[in-house]
């Protein structure tokens, strides 16, 4: 039997926001993403409350905040020796819930022809709205040439890509980070991707800490270069993010949280004590995601 397509079935008018960063750690036969010594040292840097949530559970927090979460999670099987939990059945947990959910796919580029083709599969067969990248994570360098074809690849068929940048939670507080190195996460990486693949709309999530300056450098010189702003407290974000974000800034920048590890509500809490224009909220919180994903109808 074949899995179920994702097909959008989001009203964004309806909605309040739209969260651009949601993690699922966990498929229906219980696989978890992460290795346990990641899973656990994750959950203690982010005093994660419930760190692996099923599919349906993800969707029902959405649901009951009146949003919209793109969900995805990441294939790091070549540098983690793990292999993900299962992407088809995320993304049919996703058609499942398509009032509320979108999917974004994830492949491995340290598989090269096969990354290629996963990509094209979860896009073109199952339905992906778009592709999820932890450099540091999957230990690889995206401006490296030999990734090429892949962006090529994700350029052609026309969807966005989310990279992680920045600060990594993932190792923090292990020996060695678990391997994990923090400077394939320098979104300047980025910079060159952006510029031979400029039809290809890039992510990079979460403020870019500590190259903040250079994230926000790249999303002001390159139209296709955006910046979601989860896994971070907005009570902790740079304040020359803050400050970009409020003017040249204010159509690049998007809400998004890192659930599960952060929760819509404490992020949102937060959110409103910070000194931005009226005007520029309602596009961090879902306008800016509605041009970017093509949900205005």
């Amino acid at each position: 039997m074949s899995a179920q397509r994702y097909e959008l079935g989001i009203d964004a008018a309806s909605l309040d926001a739209i969260d651009m960063h949601v993690h699922l750690e966990v498929d229906g036969h219980g696989h978890e993403s992460l290795p346990p010594a990641l899973t656990e040292a994750s959950a203690k840097y982010f005093k994660a409350e419930d760190r692996t949530p099923s599919l349906d559970r993800i969707a029902e927090v959405y649901r009951e905040l009146n949003m919209a979460a793109v969900v995805f999670t990441v294939d790091a099987r070549t540098q983690l020796k793990h292999e993900p939990n299962s992407i088809p059945e995320l993304i049919a947990g996703a058609a499942r819930n398509n009032d509320v959910l979108i999917p974004f796919g994830s492949v491995d580029p340290r598989t090269g022809a096969e990354a290629i083709q996963g990509a094209k599969h979860q896009a073109i067969d199952l339905g992906a709205r778009g592709f999820k990248f932890h450099p540091s994570l999957q230990g690889f360098d995206p401006s490296n040439e030999q990734f090429y074809p892949l962006w090529e690849t994700l350029q052609e068929l026309r969807l966005p890509a989310i990279f992680h940048t920045g600060q990594n939670g993932m190792g923090a507080g292990l020996p060695g980070g678990y391997g994990i190195k923090l400077a394939y996460s320098n979104p300047l990486l980025l910079d060159a991707v952006a510029a031979d693949f400029p039809e290809l709309q890039i992510i990079m999530a979460h403020p870019s800490v500590p190259w903040q300056d250079e994230a926000n450098s790249i999303a002001t010189h390159k139209s296709n270069v955006f910046i979601d702003l989860s896994g971070w407290s907005p009570k902790y974000f740079p304040e020359s993010l803050v400050r970009m974000a409020n003017s040249v800034l204010q159509d690049k920048v998007l809400f998004g949280t890192d659930f599960p590890l952060i929760t819509p509500q404490k992020w949102l809490g937060a959110f409103a004590d910070l000194p931005l224009k009226d005007e520029v909220r309602p596009k961090i919180l879902k306008d800016n995601a509605v041009r970017l994903l093509g949900l205005g109808g």
